[in-house]
């Protein structure tokens, strides 16, 4: 991977403008405003915290989903634009993607909204991605990391991949702590088919899929 977004960088062939127009189009639907206090301590979410593949059959809330999310990416000092997970240089190049029955959702930081990439559900398709893993497409919502490499390949070269590979450990973890707190769980998957992934989720060009995180309430 690090030769091939040396090569794309050499050739100008990566370019974060085009990449932002693909999926900033549409009208975003704002979320409930993330809670910034809560009834379970940080050290009890870290000793509680179990990866679980079983979920009831219960969608999430919005107020759930913007959650899960702005623990993930959320903006956590406006002034400065500052985000809830750390990034090398303060670029920002993980993107959340948020599956649903009702289709995929690109989750915009900087306005706490939901921004509709793709109608229907794709959990199925998610899940064949996946390698048949069932919790992928059973769980209620499936949250996906992703990262536009090329937004720190151009301050960094090749050791951007190695620091969004950092980056998208800081927001899963973050977002599997947070669901404990919730009295949610999940689970993160490593292993599917990253060009499958990308058709099944009509993801646009250029975005690296990280993890899937399957996410509802533990069965």
């Amino acid at each position: 991977m690090r030769t091939l977004i040396g090569c794309l960088l050499c050739l100008g062939l990566l370019s974060a403008d085009a990449g932002d127009r693909a999926t900033t189009a549409g009208e975003g639907r704002p979320l409930p405003a993330a809670a910034l206090t809560g009834k379970v301590s940080v050290e009890e979410a870290i000793a509680k915290r179990r990866s679980v593949r079983s979920f009831k059959d219960e969608n999430l809330t919005q107020a759930q989903i913007g959650q899960l999310c702005w623990a993930g990416q959320g903006i956590t000092d406006r002034a400065r634009g500052f985000r809830a997970s750390p990034s090398a240089g303060a670029l920002y190049p993980i993107e959340l993607y948020v599956v649903t029955a009702d289709g995929v959702d690109r989750y915009l930081p900087e306005k706490h909204e939901l921004e509709r990439c793709a109608a229907g559900d794709r959990r199925s398709a998610l899940e064949a991605a996946a390698l048949g893993q069932d919790a992928v497409g059973a769980a209620p919502v499936c949250m996906v990391v992703a990262a536009a490499m090329e937004r720190t390949a151009r301050k960094y070269g090749e050791r951007a991949e190695r620091y969004c590979l950092l980056e998208a450990g800081h927001v899963a973890q973050n977002m599997l702590l947070q669901a404990m707190a919730m009295k949610l769980a999940g689970v993160p998957v490593g292993a599917f088919d990253d060009a499958q992934v990308r058709q099944a989720l009509k993801l646009p060009s250029g975005r690296e899929v990280l993890y899937l995180l399957p996410m509802g309430r533990p069965r």
